[in-house]
């Protein structure tokens, strides 16, 4: 009899309390930070809270040093290697400086603020000291908060989930390959159908999802940059003779990567985000489509699963191996998708030129990302883990003839035979009873030749099965 002690002796209790400790998952509200902390993580170079200050602080750096650059006359001066002083204070931007922002915060009550006194605080006693009233000169909240954020979003997009897309893609296209061959039982409305191939069954999500990797890869990502109501107010009232719609968009441009939203209120319009948010969810439902299939596969034993060391599928029943990764895949999916469905429906509504209720949603950004990222690595270990069990569908094949009335009755018809599609329901409709001898005792009593009836004998459950996914995607 093994002990329990023996069943866990392999197990690194060091090592497992050492990560539970280091990453706090015990005190962690959102699972996002707690339980799929290793998952997410990152996500955290683009939506933590330190991430957001970050942003924030390399925009209004690059503002300054933009103004210093136009140049204003008062700026004229500026020496090009102090500059240098500003735009360092993203590129070094530490633990420390995050933690000193906060301190700031707590005071002002106000984040966007807090950034700005932060940054007038580390320039103090150098050659920009005297020109620190020109940072965040002219402009409101969210001119850094509708800049920071879009590149938040388009940095995380472009560097986490493009590239795990891609991955997921090209696996899926790989196991479509590999399996092309493979003949199986469809079922229409869950009752079976004319027969498949596995592969084209796979490859059928990788062609679903291509599209959509390209409208994500080519989306355009913008940002608001205008003042306190979107008019260039302040800037046109110290500055008239400078054209400020001009330099706004070659800032964004140039310094940001994002094309300037050209009419606006205080705030961004949120309709990209909104046709990004949407996009993600476009993807994410093909997915729950595959997870389901997947599932739903392997309890029909057209898939077994690869045992892992040490894993538990049921707290009753050893002999469970349960389909967990595409559970837990399709759930974090209907997460994500929530989120992103509000995000998308809530954000492009805001009261005359602002309200607050965008400055709380937003917060939330990385949440559905974060769902999302959870859902894909699960999905791939979820296909990492598949075996093709070829003999139970080669089995199921054999017990389904009945599928093969389609292709006859389509051959009788260009034979000039009458009324073949109604012989033909009239054998097999309700009948699962139909075998190669009872088709091939029909057929005898075709009236057509002979090598007719040769063709349709010929046909199997096996070997009826159209074209595979590489003849059907040419074009």
């Amino acid at each position: 009899m093994m002990h329990f002690s023996a069943s866990l002796k392999n197990i690194n209790f060091a090592s497992t309390e050492s990560y539970i400790m280091n990453h706090d998952v015990l005190n962690t509200i959102s699972p996002v930070d707690g339980r799929y902390a290793g998952a997410t993580e990152p996500l955290r170079n683009f939506f933590s809270g330190k991430a957001l200050i970050l942003y924030r602080v390399r925009v209004e750096a690059a503002y300054f040093a933009a103004l210093c650059r136009l140049p204003l006359p008062q700026l004229a001066k500026v020496p090009e290697d102090d500059l240098a002083v500003a735009e360092r204070l993203a590129r070094d931007f530490s633990d420390h400086d995050a933690l000193r922002v906060k301190e700031i915060e707590a005071v002002t009550n106000h984040d966007v603020k807090a950034v700005e006194y932060f940054i007038r605080e580390k320039i103090s006693g150098t050659p920009l000291e005297p020109f620190s009233e020109f940072v965040h000169f002219g402009l409101t909240s969210q001119d850094i908060n509708n800049t920071a954020m879009p590149m938040m979003v388009r940095d995380a997009t472009v560097m986490v989930m493009i590239p795990l897309l891609e991955t997921l893609l090209a696996k899926l296209e790989n196991l479509a390959g590999e399996w092309s061959a493979i003949p199986m039982l469809a079922y229409t409305h869950g009752q079976p159908a004319s027969p498949t191939h596995l592969g084209k069954e796979i490859y059928v999500f990788a062609d679903r999802l291509k599209p959509m990797l390209e409208e994500v890869k080519g989306f355009s990502h913008s940002g608001k940059f205008g003042g306190a109501t979107g008019n260039f107010n302040a800037h046109k009232a110290a500055y008239p003779e400078i054209d400020w719609v001009r330099f706004g968009n070659d800032f964004l441009s140039s310094a940001l990567g994002l094309e300037r939203q050209a009419v606006t209120t205080q705030i961004e319009h949120y309709d990209g985000w909104a046709s990004l948010f949407s996009l993600f969810m476009r993807i994410n439902t093909v997915l729950t489509d595959l997870n389901r299939d997947l599932w739903t596969y392997i309890s029909m034993q057209v898939f077994t699963q690869k045992l892992k060391a040490g894993e538990v599928g049921s707290s009753a029943m050893p002999h469970k191996v349960n389909p967990i990764d595409f559970e837990n895949s399709e759930g974090n999916l209907g997460v994500a998708n929530a989120l992103f469905a509000h995000l998308a429906s809530k954000l492009p509504v805001s009261r005359l030129q602002r309200d607050l209720t965008d400055s709380t949603v937003t917060r939330t950004i990385g949440v559905p990302f974060a769902h999302t990222l959870i859902a894909w690595k699960s999905l791939m270990r979820g296909l990492d883990k598949l075996v093709v069990n070829e003999p139970h569908m080669a089995e199921v094949l054999d017990h389904h003839w009945e599928v093969l009335a389609e292709p006859i009755q389509t051959i009788l018809r260009r034979e000039g035979v009458r009324n073949p599609y109604e012989k033909l329901k009239e054998l097999t409709r309700g009948n699962r009873h139909i075998t190669r001898e009872v088709l091939h005792a029909f057929i005898d009593t075709l009236d057509v030749p002979d090598a007719v009836k040769g063709e349709l004998k010929a046909l199997t459950p096996g070997n009826y099965t159209g074209y595979d996914h590489a003849t059907l995607k040419r074009k």
